[in-house]
């Protein structure tokens, strides 16, 4: 253990930037990581604020940040493919390779799996990680850490496109402006949707949106979203829905949007369950798919970035400076409709 200075938040409501004792030594299949960017995620806030996500519950003080990328410093015995100097991003959730659900592929899902800032486990605002060798990814030389630290929440999105086996062409209705619908969006038409429909309670957060070719930004304050799509598709609906929101509302009308045989992923979690249209469903055939978190998603959003057909940096907000983390956690506390995505520089 190493005496190191971080991000903790203490208990609910109180963050401080003190030294707190890591694990920092370089094992077997691991790497040390100086870190250099970390995303303000809104399941960081939701424990500043709650205290809690569901079951998992803050209890003692933990280490905040999980969306991260660093520099490598060290190799561990064994690590051959990556070396001291190499520029990586991670992936945060660490699970049993010898679980069943890694055994068929589904690792995200694993009940074993430990992930960065989630309670127990300490996350990554502190100046170094050591990390599996194996979850850490070579950043190729054009994607800035900024941009690595942005992998974490689009390959939710890119779980999502790849959830709804997209069709060359489809059209896709996102509900939910927010940093992972508008990714959620961004992935999608990565992955083959003609356009995006995408649907919001805030402006601002649509003319973010909208600055991406094939985005159609739909302000439901102001037209309903059923008759939008319904007028852009001739009647037919779209082949795509993605929930974002998590609002319960949205699945009052979801099945509207969709067409026969469409397909809707539940992306957003609402807090409590929700009513469900079996019956529309049922005689529209649509095919529901979920997520939760991603699995085998960081080399696809790293190589799209790489390409440059994907560009994630009109979405970074504002950068704050390591001793002003405390700052940025309040400033994400504030939802602020023109804030998308905060970043911690911890260099």
């Amino acid at each position: 253990m190493a005496k190191v200075r971080a991000l903790v938040l203490e208990r609910q409501h109180e963050l401080a930037l003190r030294d707190v004792d890591l694990p920092l030594e370089t094992g077997p299949g691991q790497v040390k990581i100086r870190i250099h960017t970390v995303g303000v995620c809104g399941s960081d806030v939701h424990y500043y604020t709650h205290g809690r996500i569901g079951p998992f519950v803050v209890k003692e003080p933990m280490v905040l940040g999980h969306e991260a990328a660093g520099t490598v410093v060290e190799v561990g015995e064994g690590v051959t493919h990556l070396k001291a100097g190499d520029r990586v991003c991670m992936e945060p959730g660490i699970p049993d390779p010898n679980s069943k659900a890694s055994r068929l592929g589904m690792y995200n899902v694993d009940p074993a799996v430990t992930f960065w800032a989630t309670p127990p486990v300490h996350g990554v605002l502190t100046p170094e990680v050591v990390h599996p060798a194996n979850y850490s990814f070579k950043l190729p030389d054009n994607v800035s850490f900024a941009e690595g630290a942005m992998v974490e929440p689009f390959a939710v999105g890119m779980q999502a496109a790849a959830k709804a086996k997209i069709a060359p062409g489809d059209t896709a209705v996102v509900v939910g402006a927010g940093p992972i619908g508008t990714m959620v969006a961004i992935a999608a038409l990565a992955g083959g949707c003609a356009r995006a429909i995408v649907a919001d309670l805030a402006q601002p957060k649509l003319d973010i949106a909208a600055q991406y070719q094939g985005v159609i930004p739909v302000n439901v304050r102001e037209k309903n979203l059923t008759d939008e799509v319904r007028r852009l598709t001739d009647g037919w609906g779209a082949d795509v829905i993605f929930e974002c929101s998590g609002s319960p509302k949205a699945w009052e009308t979801i099945m509207d949007l969709a067409r026969p045989g469409g397909v809707i992923v539940a992306v957003g979690l609402p807090v409590n369950p929700i009513g469900f249209d079996v019956s529309t469903a049922s005689t529209k055939e649509i095919r529901i798919e979920t997520v939760f978190r991603y699995a085998h998603q960081y080399e696809r959003s790293i190589a799209l970035l790489g390409s440059g057909r994907v560009d994630l940096k009109p979405l970074i907000s504002e950068t704050f400076k390591f001793e002003d983390s405390i700052k940025a956690f309040d400033r994400a506390v504030e939802a602020r409709p023109t804030d998308v995505k905060l970043q911690i520089v911890m260099e």
